[in-house]
């Protein structure tokens, strides 16, 4: 979990166990050959992979063995976010999808194909036209826990980190938010940021307080980033609404006035129309398939 105000995390203690307990734990540790089998079978289902698609590879040269350079990395994770930057960003310039996370798990399996509603499982990679080092990602599927180391190697593990600076758009309920006060009486939709320390630049809303943490994939990103001095912002909504919502989305406007969004966005009255289009398409096909 990614907190960054040093706070010390316990780790799990087998104090207290008695012999009964002990033999019980031992027991369970021991595996038959079926188990081991099973157990492998699904570490290699659960595997994540990257498909990055052959419009990549023409524009960056070779890349089989290679990385390809990145200056921006703009990653959405949440349908909220991932509509917000389809709203905004995707459909301000001239972006190509180059790449998907093929990945399946216990509460979603990606689909394959690029034509998407912002409540399908997906993971989609684009780079845009005009500078092939900026590229987005929408990433609107449950990444577990035991996916994000994966996640993250393969996904960095593909970028030159020099000169490389990362966004991260999420989402959560604002009952995680912790404040003297009652959530109740929170202006819900509302913004905090997380940054590393290598990040200097302004950021566009007030910074997350202690002893407030962030969790999943955004936090496995931050820290990631923290690790490898990578300068990194993420930039989290609380909300009280958990589907796709007009209004959450717009709570992420004030980063488009931050330095690595700000060139990326074209027409504001025209992204908002988009939006409303958008929500009300998702709204119908959640009614015909409800």
């Amino acid at each position: 979990m990614a907190t960054f105000f040093g706070e010390v995390v316990a780790a799990p203690s087998r104090a207290g166990m008695d012999d009964d307990e002990e033999e019980a734990a031992a027991v369970e540790r021991e595996e038959t050959p079926e188990d081991r089998e099973i157990r492998r079978e699904l570490e290699k289902k659960r595997e994540v992979h990257i498909l990055w698609s052959s419009k990549l590879s023409a524009s960056t040269g070779s890349f089989t063995d290679e990385q390809f350079p990145c200056s921006k990395f703009i990653l959405a994770i949440g349908h909220n976010a991932v509509a917000f930057l389809s709203s905004f960003v995707l459909n301000s310039g001239c972006w190509e999808a180059v790449g998907s996370v093929k990945l399946w798990n216990e509460w979603c399996r990606t689909s394959n194909t690029t034509s998407v509603l912002p409540t399908d499982a997906f993971c989609l990679f684009y780079k845009l036209i005009s500078d092939p080092t900026v590229f987005l990602c929408q990433c609107n599927c449950y990444v577990a826990e035991d996916q994000q180391f994966q996640w993250l190697e393969k996904v960095f593990g593909c970028m030159r980190e020099e000169d490389l600076q990362v966004t991260i758009l999420s989402t959560c309920p604002v009952t995680d938010y912790k404040t003297p006060e009652s959530t109740l009486t929170l202006p819900s939709p509302f913004l905090k940021a997380l940054k590393t320390k290598e990040f200097k630049e302004t950021v566009s809303c007030p910074l997350l307080e202690q002893p407030n943490i962030v969790q999943g994939l955004p936090s496995a990103v931050l820290s990631y980033c923290q690790v490898w001095q990578i300068p990194a912002v993420l930039y989290q909504c609380y909300t009280d609404v958990i589907k796709l919502d007009t209004v959450t989305i717009e709570a992420f406007k004030p980063v488009l006035s931050s330095k690595n969004l700000k060139s990326l966005v074209k027409d504001m009255s025209k992204s908002t129309e988009i939006l409303k289009k958008l929500v009300t398409t998702n709204e119908i096909h959640n009614n015909i398939y409800t």
